[in-house]
C-alpha cells in the first residue's frame, strides 16, 4: 500500500460519524447495509450520510451496489487488511515478544488472523 493511500483511509475514519459508520458496516459483515438503515442506525440525516459515505467510498474502505432501489454498502475487508498490513508490516523488528501482545488483542477483537500468518 502506498502511503498516500494509507493517509486517504485513516483521514477518512479521523471523523466520528464515518469512524461509526464504518464499524457499523464491519459489524453487519459481507452482507453489508442499505443506506437508510445506517442512517436509522446511527440517526444520522441522509444528506449527511450520503456525504459520509463518499468520503468512506472514495479512501476505498466502503463499497457500494445497487440492489434495485437501494445501494447495499459494505466494508471493504481487503482494504482494512491492506491498511492494518501497513501500519503494522514493520513491527517490532520480528520480535516475537512485542509482537504476541498486538496479535492477541487483534485475534480476541475479530477473527483468529494469529493463525493467518
Amino acid at each position: 500500500m502506498e502511503t498516500r493511500t494509507a493517509l486517504a483511509q485513516l483521514s477518512a475514519l479521523a471523523q466520528e460519524s464515518r469512524l461509526a459508520v464504518f464499524r457499523l458496516l464491519v459489524k453487519a459483515g459481507h452482507d453489508g447495509l442499505p443506506a437508510g438503515d445506517i442512517a436509522a442506525a446511527l440517526n444520522v440525516p441522509p444528506n449527511t450520510l450520503s456525504a459520509q459515505l463518499n468520503i468512506l467510498s472514495q479512501s476505498g474502505l466502503v463499497t457500494g451496489q445497487r440492489h434495485g432501489r437501494s445501494i447495499i454498502y459494505t466494508a471493504s475487508f481487503g482494504s482494512i487488511g491492506g491498511l492494518i498490513v501497513f501500519l503494522m508490516e514493520d513491527c517490532c523488528e520480528g520480535r516475537a515478544d512485542v509482537r504476541a501482545p498486538v496479535l492477541e488483542l487483534a485475534g480476541s477483537a475479530c477473527c483468529d488472523i494469529q493463525n493467518r500468518g
